[in-house]
């Protein structure tokens, strides 16, 4: 029997984007390109509010340098204009500030309308953008963007696969696309992506009618609302839901196809899962659509957690057994600021440093992090090898335990991080505790050996994230994710939500199947 071989998928990770097709008589050889947006996923579960301090704002030249794939002597750069506006970027947290998202949604406005003539829009945005008062904050500014372009320019979004469409954000979008990979190894690619696929269109043949250059979108909301933790592409069934989105991308008529999780921690009512299908034939795109809202919909029960979870006093009894695989990881989940923790919950610390069975044990352990830039100027003053006797933590989100005390010393101080500034180790027994003066997420291995903490030579290490980004993923011998408390509680039906759209599972068990019928919609 001849064996019989196939090509491997490509790796969404990488770099995937062919040449760009020949212009077209008709088309535009060289579009002028607006870039914008605002990128922050944000918890209204989480007493953080997200001000001026939270985002890195870049404008011009230092915009244009956040795409690998339009440096100079790129296809892509060449192939257009590129007119970098303002973008507005965060550290997943708390809601926006009104005030602050009102003046940099009126920053980008201008910026359009002063920019000159713009055949279209990158639409660079994360999708899960809460604002205090309001219930759709990147349906208003996708509106507004649309009315300042005006109706002929195209407008092709990037976004998170965490993120919600909204019909709002539909309508005004004309090309609309999402991460195909949880953890999100493929973010640059998709934003490549989209830029890929504007191009196309811009470069298509028109004629006089420059609308014939937006293609339809089947639009299918999907009434599931699970958090990332259980919604992994690394297992079953993400993973094989996901793996069909190339082959329907290869169809004939379709352009692009993506499936959204959505954003599990705001309880608003666009919060849900989302599929929508772009092209030029209708009825493949409106199929397309429907056959991935069900795959989506009759796995909704078969999600599981992508590592076995424990509560943390279990997690701890396992970490610390003798035969336990070296370094063991515990993730505590409830508080992690990648999906918008506070990032100063000390619940999980406190029952650490009051742990007797921890305490007896022979063995080292890093919990990372809490952000106090109090307590970090303390720990600075009473220098390494000093002794220090404060408080930490829970100056933003103290719902499930207060300050922590921290009687120990200070084993290192670090200044200079561009995310956390100044970083101080306290050693409280065998506990070492990171504090940071500005909220960080630790996701690389350099995160913790700049601190003087290598991975490889800790016992146990404890980490504010959920799913372990792959650095640590591949570093972490063992693992649970610990069931802790926090404004990204992963027991989603004790965090009360109460806006939700109707039947969205797995806060409503009462309706039978939705209809899952999918809306064309072209401008």
């Amino acid at each position: 029997m001849t064996e019989q071989t196939t090509t491997p998928p490509p790796d969404p990770s990488e770099v995937w984007c062919p040449p760009l097709a020949p212009v077209v008589e008709g088309g535009l050889a060289r579009p002028r390109i607006g870039i914008a947006g605002i990128s922050i996923e944000s918890s209204t579960f989480s007493p953080h509010i997200s001000g001026a301090e939270a985002f890195t704002v870049r404008r011009g030249v230092d915009l244009l340098a956040c795409y690998p794939f339009l440096d100079e002597g790129r296809e892509l750069r060449s192939a257009a204009e590129w007119v970098p506006l303002m973008h507005a970027r965060s550290l997943p947290g708390g809601a926006v500030d009104p005030e602050l998202y009102v003046a940099f949604r009126d920053e980008i406005i201008d910026q359009i309308r002063n920019a000159g003539p713009l055949d279209a829009l990158f639409f660079d945005i994360h999708g899960a953008m809460s604002v205090v008062g309001m219930q759709d904050a990147e349906g208003d500014l996708a509106r507004h963007v649309r009315q300042a372009l005006g109706d002929a320019a195209l407008v092709s979004a990037s976004m998170d696969l965490h993120g919600n469409v909204s019909f709002e954000l539909l309508e005004n979008v004309d090309l609309i696309t999402c991460y195909r990979m949880a953890p999100h190894e493929d973010a640059m690619n998709t934003k490549e992506r989209a830029v890929f696929n504007l191009l196309g269109r811009l470069r298509a043949a028109t004629g006089a009618d420059v609308y014939k250059r937006r293609p339809s979108k089947a639009w299918l909301p999907v009434p599931v609302l699970l958090p990332g933790e259980k919604t992994s592409t690394r297992i079953e069934p993400a993973k094989g839901i996901y793996e069909e989105i190339p082959a329907v991308t290869e169809l004939d008529g379709v352009l692009d196809a993506a499936i959204w999780v959505g954003y599990a921690w705001a309880d608003e009512p666009r919060c849900q899962a989302y599929v929508v299908v772009t092209g030029d034939d209708v009825m493949v795109i409106r199929r397309e659509a429907e056959r991935l809202g069900r795959l989506y919909w009759d796995a909704r029960r078969d999600f599981a957690f992508v590592a076995e979870t424990a509560t943390l006093e279990e997690g701890i009894a396992v970490a610390i057994a003798q035969d336990a695989p070296r370094p063991y990881f515990l993730s505590d989940t409830g508080d992690n600021p990648t999906a918008g923790g506070a990032g100063d919950v000390t619940w999980t610390l406190a029952q650490l440093l009051a742990s007797e069975p921890l305490a007896a044990a022979d063995v080292r352990l890093v919990h990372a992090s809490i952000f106090d830039a109090e307590a970090v100027e303390q720990a600075v003053a009473a220098g390494v090898g000093g002794a220090v006797d404060m408080e930490a933590g829970a100056r933003i989100d103290h719902n499930a335990h207060g300050p922590v005390r921290l009687h120990g010393t200070v084993y290192s101080i670090t200044d200079g991080d561009p995310v956390a500034g100044m970083q101080a180790v306290v050693k409280v027994g065998n506990v070492f505790a990171i504090l940071t003066e500005r909220r960080k997420p630790f996701h690389h291995i350099s995160d913790f050996t700049c601190l003087g903490l290598d991975p490889a030579g800790f016992d146990v290490i404890v980490v504010k994230i959920g799913y372990l980004e792959p650095e640590l993923f591949d570093a972490a011998a063992g693992w649970k994710l610990a069931l802790t408390p926090g404004g990204v509680d992963q027991d989603l039906l004790r965090l009360d939500h109460s806006h939700l759209a109707d039947g969205v599972f797995p806060f409503s068990e009462d309706g039978g199947a939705p209809a899952l019928t999918a809306t064309v919609h072209r401008r």
